[in-house]
């Protein structure tokens, strides 16, 4: 039985993106569920990890022939979620700025919207604006990069809660990362990650609390003059 929301978001928000991404390593995912490129212009008053599931938003051109949804989309927002916005894979860059759009999708109102709603936190795959705005709000935002033009003279909003397809570079080539409604996403000053929720997310959370103690033990042992490897192996061969 699948764990309940609201206890993996509690537990999620005692460790860091690292944590995270260790864990899912463990469980045979590579590159951890870790998105690149992508920098957080603003945080909670402490500092402290965005944790939430995803409630996504997809921007397509203009000439994209789907029809625009009307009527936003941020009234919607779920409480605890974090706001995912991304752009249609022909806007999309492998390279910086990783983007194909100059106009930014989130700004200032998004964020007031959003915080009055509970929302944890957004992310766009893409340009937001405001920053004086969502620093003031102290709001998690992440993105690739800021602007100062609205989105609307040149994409409009074709899908939300729907799947989102990424496109991130790797070796030896590059692949899509879907990002499906209520998965769950997590960030911090290392970027964002996300974690499937699928049956694994259970494994995970047991594994993550056991690597950081393990971890905390072999940092000891480096202060107190241990060699680094032998430690390692010796305090993580139970894990």
């Amino acid at each position: 039985m699948p764990l309940e929301a609201s206890k993996v978001i509690s537990i999620l928000r005692k460790f860091t993106t690292c944590d995270l991404s260790d864990g899912i390593v463990k469980y045979g995912k590579k590159d951890g569920g870790y998105f690149p490129n992508l920098a957080r212009y603003s945080s909670n008053k402490h500092n402290k990890p965005m944790i939430g599931q995803a409630y996504t938003v997809l921007f397509a051109p203009k000439d994209d022939p789907r029809p625009a949804i009307k009527g936003g989309y941020i009234d919607n927002l779920p409480k605890d979620s974090v706001l995912v916005i991304a752009t249609t894979e022909n806007l999309q860059k492998l390279d910086a700025p990783y983007t194909k759009l100059n106009n930014a999708l989130y700004g200032g109102l998004m964020s007031t919207r959003a915080n009055y709603l509970k929302s944890s936190g957004t992310v766009v795959f893409g340009r937001i604006r405001d920053i004086d705005e969502h620093l003031g709000l102290s709001r998690d935002v992440f993105a690739y990069g800021k602007g100062s033009a609205p989105h609307g003279p040149v994409v409009k909003m074709v899908g939300i809660n729907i799947p989102l397809r990424i496109e991130i570079d790797d070796y030896p080539k590059p692949r899509l990362e879907t990002i499906t409604p209520g998965d769950y996403i997590m960030g911090d000053d290392n970027g964002i990650v996300k974690l499937d929720n699928n049956e694994q997310v259970a494994k995970i959370l047991e594994y993550i609390p056991k690597r950081v103690e393990a971890d905390t033990l072999v940092m000891q042992d480096i202060r107190e003059g241990k060699k680094c490897n032998p430690s390692q192996k010796a305090r993580r061969a139970a894990l």
